[in-house]
């Protein structure tokens, strides 16, 4: 087996293309999770904490040269609030998609053989 033909027996397998499409449909969304985090969810909090913008966060660190590094960790926090949200979101999603699913009907379980015996006992009775 060569290993164009390999692969392309890989590359087409549901999973793969189920990967895919989920893969281009989080890139997509993720746009809109990080709008709704930067300009929605966190100037109300930076409002309720004394009108804190956490984009602005940052620690200055002292160099030689006069020159301060920052440390953003205001975007950080950012970045955790939209990761959050995204997986908050996924997980209602998936949620919802799971109740679409019907469930499989389940058989009666046999009864066991003491009640099968009982019965024939019975209706051995009743007829005499």
């Amino acid at each position: 087996m060569s290993i164009l033909t390999e692969f392309r027996e890989f590359a087409m397998r549901g999973n793969v293309i189920d990967l895919a499409v989920g893969v281009i449909i989080g890139a997509a969304f993720s746009p809109i999770v990080a709008t709704l985090v930067d300009n929605i969810i966190m100037p109300p909090i930076g409002y309720v904490l004394a009108g804190v913008d956490f984009s602005a966060l940052a620690i200055t660190l002292p160099t030689p040269t006069g020159d301060g590094v920052e440390i953003k960790y205001g975007l950080f926090l950012n970045a955790v609030f939209t990761f959050l949200i995204t997986a908050a979101a996924i997980f209602l999603l998936i949620r919802v998609i799971n109740k679409l699913h019907k469930p499989k009907a389940v058989e009666a379980a046999p009864p066991p053989p003491s009640e099968v015996y009982l019965r024939e006992i019975r209706d051995a009775l009743v007829k005499k």
